[in-house]
Parts: C-alpha cells; structure tokens; sequence
C-alpha cells in the first residue's frame, strides 16, 4: 500500500443515542372507562462501539469519518409497548488500537483481542412509563420518565502495532534490509535517513512452521523522545513487542555507546520498556572482517545476547533468529 495509507492516528467526535421517552398513555376500551396506566418504557439509546478486527492494520478509515453518531431510542407507546432501543454504530478497529479522552488524554480502553468490542460512549436509558409509578395511593399516574441524554465528545484512537519482535535502531541501521531478507515484507530501503516512515510488520519462519512477527519501526536518532526527528511519532508502537532487537550498524565508530543512547530514548520515552527483553545485533558486518569483530566484542554489553550480522551475505542470521526465539519462549 502506499506510504500514505498508514494512519495510526485519528481524532473523532462520538455520540451515543439519546434514550426514548417513557409514555403517559392510559387505557381505554368501550367498557373500560378508567383502564389505568399501560404506557410503555422508552427504548436505549444506540451505543458507540469499537470491535478489534484483525483484517484492519491502519486507521486510515476513519480518518475523514470525523463524526459519529448512534441511533435515539424509541418513545414508548400504549399498550405497555416499549420503544425500540436505537441501533448501535460498530466501528471496526486494528488490533493494538487505544482509545482516550481528547481533553484529558486519559486511556479509556485497549483493545488487544480479535474480535473485542468495547462501549466508547454508552447510550442514554429509556425513560420509564406511567405503568410504572402507579401504587395504591396513586393509581392513575399522569407522568413519566423522560430518556437519558447520550454521552458525547472528542476522542482519541491511536494505533500500537501488535508484534512479537520489535527493532529499534538509528536511521538507516539495515533495519527494513533485515525484514525485508527474513521476511516476505517489502518496505522501502533506500541509503539515507528516514527511509522508513511509517512501520511495516513480517512473519519470520523458523523451524518446524513455527514462526514469529516482526515490526520494523522508523529509525530513533538522540533526542527522538521530545519531538527530535520523527521518532516519538513511533516510539508507542515499541511498547507492544515483547522482545527488542536493538540493531547498530558496524559503521558506527562506538557500537556500545550507540546501543546506550537507543536504549536511554526509550527509557526517557517509556521506563517501562526497559523490563521488555532486548537483543543486540550489530548489522552491516560484510563491511568489518572478522579480526574487527573480535575487537568490538568485548566492547558490547554483556547483560543481553549479541549477534553479527549481514543482510546482504545473510552472515549470522540464522543465529539471529535462535536468539529471538529463545528470548520469546523464555
């Protein structure tokens, strides 16, 4: 799809159904002069709702949908008849989407699961009819409930890609060269930053048909969480990835110190992201021999799993994929 059709962001104004109104009707027949009340209830009113759907990978849908709203409830009639309660409005959402309060940017709901549907805005209650309220003192009540307002406002969807191998990298660290050798994925790969602007997703094999996800994010540069660059655009999509592959390119004169500026944006970002499992690989090793990679091995960290590799001489990347399969079958 083109670049364009990547929309993981979208704001949109929500309204639920107003409830019906309950009704005062009061039963008559020809020899039935003071039947009493029979009003019916009002209907609800429609509700808003959001249902993951695993065929949906972009908001792109409703981004020019910017406003929604549900059905009102049905006025209730005589005869006890209730009104008909309004039709529900079902907006269909990628997996990973979550949905918050535009003004005060609190997280409503997640939805996480194929097939989950979540009220966004709850229509309002039918109001109660006439039957109702009758008792022995008042038998021949003359009011009723009116319905419920619908509940209303901007909300934010905002989409975090659902992933089991996230990798995280400077721009141009060979991270769309790795997805595209490993998997049948196709993303943009051109010798400069910011390549990659939106994120792409690919299945790595492995053996046995056993197989994981992986997600290219746009390339993170210093500063990325506050605002530098296009990384913070990103940087929410890492949080759903179980494990982080960490990619920095042997060209870089010190390999460890720009593993620690990646790995200190996503704590500024998110500390939580720290507790994620991290691999480190060092990519574009057709470039080094193997006398320079010995040098810089001892430079690395030695609290995660490191491994050289090459997208071009697919040097390494069998291992590559045992590390990652290992750190998510832990």
């Amino acid at each position: 799809m083109a670049d364009s059709n990547f929309i993981d962001y979208v704001k949109i104004f929500c309204a639920s159904g107003h409830g019906g109104a309950g009704s005062t009707h009061l039963y008559r027949a020809k020899y039935v002069p003071k039947g009493g009340p029979d009003g019916g209830d009002g209907g609800r009113g429609g509700h808003v709702i959001l249902r993951a759907n695993p065929q949906f990978w972009t908001l792109i849908h409703l981004k020019y949908r910017k406003h929604v709203k549900a059905e009102d409830g049905g006025k209730g009639e005589g005869g006890n008849r209730h009104g008909k309660n309004g039709g529900d409005v079902i907006l269909d959402v990628p997996l990973g989407t979550v949905a918050k309060d535009a003004e005060t940017g609190e997280v409503i709901f997640e939805l996480v699961e194929a097939g989950e549907e979540k009220i966004l805005c709850r229509g309002g209650r039918g109001g109660l009819g006439n039957t109702n309220f009758k008792t022995a003192t008042l038998q021949t009540p003359r009011f009723a409930q009116p319905g419920e307002d619908g509940v209303e406002g901007w909300f934010i969807l905002e989409l975090k890609l659902l992933a089991d191998v996230g990798l995280v990298g400077f721009p141009n660290a060979g991270k769309s060269t790795l997805l595209a050798t490993i998997t049948s994925a196709k993303p943009k790969i051109a010798n400069y930053a910011f390549t990659t602007l939106e994120p792409n997703l690919g299945i790595v094999k492995y053996y046995d048909d056993r197989s994981f996800v992986m997600a290219d994010i746009p390339g993170i540069i210093e500063g990325a969480h506050e605002g530098r660059g296009i990384g913070i655009r990103f940087l929410r999509h890492i949080e759903r990835n179980s494990v982080l592959l960490f990619m920095v390119s042997a060209e870089e004169e010190d390999i460890a110190a720009g593993y620690c500026t990646l790995l200190n944006e996503l704590e500024e970002y998110n500390p939580e992201l720290l507790v994620k499992d991290r691999v480190l690989a060092v990519t574009k090793c057709d470039l080094i021999d193997k006398a320079a990679e010995k040098k810089i091995e001892p430079t690395l960290p030695a609290d995660i799993p490191h491994v050289f590799i090459s997208s071009m001489s697919q040097e390494g990347l069998k291992e590559l994929k045992e590390a990652l399969w290992k750190a998510l079958h832990k």
